[in-house]
């Protein structure tokens, strides 16, 4: 057997969860399999599926206003949204994804088979929606406790779920009030 060393440049990370007051014993499962980012990072709402797994409530940041007429809509890089999701902001009924657009190394577009029929504007979070009304798919109970890498073809993730905490909102991923009045023990500010 041989000795490898292996060269790596870490990089800072950014925590959001500035107070943890109680988290899910034993921490909970999160399927990986209905992501579409690589990443989950620490402060992601997370909700209860089937199975016993737990499913991240898909958000992202509008980072471009649009019109009621628009059908493409530009988002922040970090969030889980795929192809045939429904997306949702700006108390518009959900409309499915028809493709996104990962090109940008600044922000993603996201274009619906519909129009939100709504106008957005730059700092509204949208979500992945039950179908075509406004209802969250994914009704948040906790926050992610760290980053996590994502494997989509890989296993499912083992995640410290925070029930009663502190979140920076800056450095947090995008929620809503939906989400924020849902989360009754996480105080945002």
């Amino acid at each position: 057997m041989t000795m490898q060393v292996k060269r790596k440049k870490d990089s800072r990370v950014v925590k959001c969860i500035v107070h943890r007051v109680a988290d899910i014993p034993g921490g909970v499962t999160v399927e990986t399999a209905s992501l579409g980012g690589k990443a989950l990072f620490e402060g992601t709402p997370l909700g209860k599926g089937k199975d016993g797994l737990y499913n991240v409530v898909k958000t992202a940041q509008i980072v471009t206003a649009a019109d009621a007429a628009a059908t493409a809509y530009e988002v922040a890089k970090g969030h889980h949204f795929k192809t045939g999701d429904h997306f949702s902001a700006g108390g518009a009924n959900g409309q499915t994804i028809a493709s996104i657009d990962k090109s940008d190394p600044a922000k993603d577009v996201i274009t619906l088979s519909a129009t939100l029929g709504k106008a957005v504007k730059v700092g509204d979070t949208a979500f992945e929606s039950a179908g075509a009304n406004t209802t969250l798919k994914v009704s948040p109970e906790a926050v992610a406790g760290s980053n996590y890498d994502v494997d989509p073809d890989g296993d499912n993730l083992w995640v410290d779920a925070w029930l009663i905490g502190a979140v920076r909102e800056s450095n947090a991923p995008a929620v809503s009030d939906a989400i924020k009045s849902t989360l009754k023990g996480i105080v945002y500010f």
